[in-house]
């Protein structure tokens, strides 16, 4: 069965800790990671936060990343193409060489949150091993099994509770004005309307905290 493991890395374990440090307001986040016929590892990442000129500064004395490249602004925020360097602590090889994924990585003030997809709990036992072996710090947050649909387990939400935000947003629930009222999804739904408004305080929170966080707030 497959997991999904959230680590904290410091960024001198990881990348871009010259440029993390220098501009500890800015928000690093990978959008996707490719891996090249040449076994060169491609980080496309958005960067947000402050001001860009700073972070490109950074860019010249981060031994971590070459040929970046500016590809897109929206709203204040920058994606950026780069090539991770063979100075990257090799965490980065050793997730592709065992076929793990990255479904979120996130960088701030030298520190690195990640959400990791692995084929089994071997897979993510060899991770951490080699983690160790090579003496890179890392805190394993937490541990989620796939029982459920993609979808929902990477979003932390339980196959009803997806089915209610479904349900709910092609129904018209949130539109402005609404289109379907709470207890006429909860008639259709054939729950009460107290258990349905729980189902979608529940589902809200996990889908806020699995998207915007990356623990439980009651863990903390």
């Amino acid at each position: 069965m497959s997991l999904i493991a959230e680590f904290s890395v410091k960024s001198d374990d990881l990348a871009l800790n010259h440029a993390l440090t220098d501009a500890p307001h800015m928000v690093v986040e990978i959008e996707q990671v490719v891996a090249t016929m040449e076994d060169r590892v491609m980080p496309y990442f958005w960067v947000s936060g402050g001001d860009h000129t700073e972070f490109e500064a950074a860019f010249e004395n981060d031994e971590t990343v070459t040929n970046v490249a500016s590809i897109d602004e929206v709203d204040g925020a920058k994606l950026y193409r780069a090539e991770w360097t063979q100075n990257v602590e090799s965490i980065v090889y050793a997730y592709v060489e065992l076929g793990a994924t990255i479904l979120q990585a996130i960088g701030r003030d030298k520190n690195w949150e990640l959400r990791m997809r692995f084929d089994d709990q071997e897979s993510l036992s060899q991770f951490q091993t080699y983690c160790e072996e090579n003496e890179i710090s890392f805190e394993l947050n937490r541990i989620q099994d796939q029982e459920q649909p993609m979808a929902s387990a990477q979003y932390d939400l339980t196959t009803k509770q997806r089915e209610t935000l479904v349900t709910a947003l092609e129904d018209g629930y949130y539109e402005v004005p609404q289109t379907v009222s709470m207890s006429e999804l909860a008639e259709q739904m054939g729950v009460s309307q107290q258990a349905l408004s729980k189902r979608f305080h529940a589902a809200h929170k996990n889908l806020i905290t699995s998207t915007l966080t990356f623990t439980h707030p009651d863990d903390e």
